[in-house]
């Protein structure tokens, strides 16, 4: 069994979006209570959470950008795009997840746990340099990436997004960037554009960002698949020494805004498919930070078939059933053939495929 850690804090319910708005406080006070009412808090060990420091957020973030962030510290509901609220306190809640997403990855490198799960809000992956998108305020994942590459001394990271939306934010943060491997499965066309499969990053980040866009309806088969066939590979051929996760949970089947058909046991098998890669490369060290996912009930299930999955495995009768459940009119095997022809041009395991 896995050592694994669990990011909460009341704090994060304080970001508060407005009462039409989905990304709401709700989110992670279903999820809080059921790692309370069914004991999975007990398996798990809790990481103090902290803020980052402004040094930390600009390393990813300009500074102008992070001074916008601040001045809406104490000020009511303000809408910073059509998209994107704060409030009073949700200045406080975007540093303070960050800082905990920074923790996790401090504490899996330092080898007092084996992963970690962040379960925050505000999410992160839409976050540009420059501008919050999305829901967005920092770019969680891209903060605590630099944090391992430049203050804990990381060569090489990847980042593998399952989120329905493609993580323009992520992806444009390191497109020059070989020392970080983005991987996404995402829902194409969809919000917010980016994400096609010529997307391949710039200069020498160029085969660094590795996009698998996918119709809409798509299943746990579909991305299991695509995940065994592309992500499996390159991410050898890439040998991380750490891997993050932006783990959304928008693309299960009965999310409001998301249009695809995956379950909480899907996300458990790509969470194994992760853990997996994590134990053969890189010493199991990986840590997960919450997303998108906008209906309570999925959010729920799957962030507990993750944290499940996290400490005892998923069961290989489910994997094994899932990765032979592809329907005959998937268009997903002829999209990987596509997506390894394209990164065929940067990654020696493509050419073959």
């Amino acid at each position: 069994m896995r050592r694994v850690g669990i990011v909460r804090d009341p704090r994060f319910l304080e970001h508060r979006t407005g009462v039409h708005h989905i990304e709401v406080p709700r989110r992670l006070e279903t999820i809080y209570g059921m790692l309370d009412a069914d004991g999975l808090k007990d398996r798990l060990v809790e990481i103090a959470p902290r803020f980052a420091s402004l040094e930390e957020v600009e390393m990813v973030h300009e500074a102008e950008y992070v001074e916008k962030i601040l001045d809406t510290a104490g000020e009511p509901l303000c809408y910073l795009d059509p998209d994107t609220v704060t409030s009073e306190q949700s200045c406080r809640a975007a540093f303070l997840a960050a800082g905990s997403v920074i923790e996790a990855v401090r504490s899996v490198a330092a080898g007092e746990l084996d992963t970690a799960f962040a379960l925050i809000r505000p999410p992160g992956h839409h976050a540009e340099r420059n501008r919050q998108m999305g829901f967005c305020l920092f770019n969680n994942a891209a903060i605590a990436a630099q944090y391992a590459r430049r203050i804990l001394g990381f060569e090489r990271v990847l980042i593998v997004d399952w989120d329905v939306h493609h993580p323009n934010g992520t992806q444009h943060i390191f497109e020059q960037t070989p020392q970080v491997l983005l991987f996404s499965s995402h829902r194409y066309p969809f919000f917010p554009g980016t994400g096609d499969m010529l997307d391949v990053g710039l200069g020498e980040g160029m085969g660094y960002s590795v996009n698998v866009p996918l119709p809409a309806q798509r299943d746990d088969s579909d991305l299991v698949v695509a995940y065994r066939r592309l992500l499996e590979p390159v991410a050898c051929e890439f040998q991380p020494q750490l891997i993050l996760v932006s783990a959304g949970f928008d693309a299960h089947i009965d999310d409001p805004i998301g249009g695809m058909r995956v379950s909480e046991n899907g996300f458990a098998v790509l969470a194994q498919i992760v853990l997996g890669l994590a134990d053969e490369l890189c010493g199991g060290k990986s840590v997960f930070m919450l997303e998108g996912g906008y209906d309570l009930g999925a959010l729920r299930k799957s962030t507990r078939a993750v944290l499940e999955t996290m400490l005892e495995g998923a069961p290989e009768s489910l994997v094994q059933r899932i990765e032979c459940g592809m329907r005959p009119a998937s268009p997903v095997p002829d999209i990987i053939e596509r997506v390894a022809e394209v990164q065929g041009q940067y990654w020696r395991c493509f050419r073959d495929v």
